[in-house]
């Protein structure tokens, strides 16, 4: 082969290689900007709103879920578990989404439903949980607290965040109201109030769980408490 024929092999190798690479180049790059999976996220809620008794607990957190992919994301359902808690404490579970952090007669309650979060979009939504039959009775203390979820393009149940639940600073817990979820320092005067307040509910659990004194459950209610989440 001569010298002319080799560079001219050459050149066409080159140009192969070139083409190829912008051709894996387009392929990528419209795969990251248009079709890749992309995953949910959350940040740790700054307040909440509260009310504890004897019978149930309910939490509502101000949430914000940002898709991090080009592809809509559907969101099945969301689950709270104490991780770090005996088993004692059961999950809290999604009952409603308000539309507001702060509870009132006015508001506007829908019932929990499937949701969609479009590709590299945010969502702010108030989400409501309880514990049913009275599984989470709080101490005035901080706890781990973990946010799940399930969603349509993957199995099970999927961790999007662990933050800490200030319990401690939920001095009025009969009061549905909202508290702040900060690493602030309680006065003495509002901690003893929380305590007091907390004790006399686990006082009243206590007293409820009695043989005697606690209520029969109903058929409906072995049914929920079967339900595989």
């Amino acid at each position: 082969m001569t010298a002319a024929d080799q560079a001219a092999s050459s050149s066409l190798t080159g140009a192969g290689v070139v083409s190829v690479c912008a051709l894996l180049f387009t392929v990528a790059s419209f795969w990251w900007l248009n079709a890749r999976q992309g995953r949910l996220k959350t940040w740790e809620p700054h307040a909440f709103a509260a009310i504890i008794h004897s019978s149930t607990a309910r939490l509502r957190l101000p949430l914000v879920l940002h898709n991090t992919g080009p592809k809509p994301i559907v969101v099945q359902d969301l689950l709270l578990t104490f991780p770090d808690e005996p088993a004692s404490h059961l999950p809290l579970l999604w009952v409603c989404s308000p539309s507001r952090l702060q509870p009132g007669p006015d508001e506007d309650a829908r019932l929990p439903a499937g949701f969609v979060v479009p590709g590299r979009e945010a969502q702010q939504l108030f989400i409501e949980f309880e514990a049913p039959f009275s599984g989470f009775m709080p101490e005035a203390r901080d706890y781990q607290v973990q946010l799940q979820a399930r969603v349509g393009h993957r199995k099970g149940w999927r961790r999007l965040l662990t933050f800490t639940l200030r319990a401690a600073n939920i001095t009025d817990p009969d009061r549905y109201t909202v508290y702040n979820n900060a690493p602030i320092e309680l006065t003495k005067e509002d901690r003893k109030r929380a305590d007091a307040a907390l004790l006399e509910l686990l006082g009243e659990q206590g007293d409820d769980s009695t043989p005697g004194n606690g209520k029969p459950r109903s058929s409906n209610d072995d049914d929920d408490a079967g339900t595989n989440r």
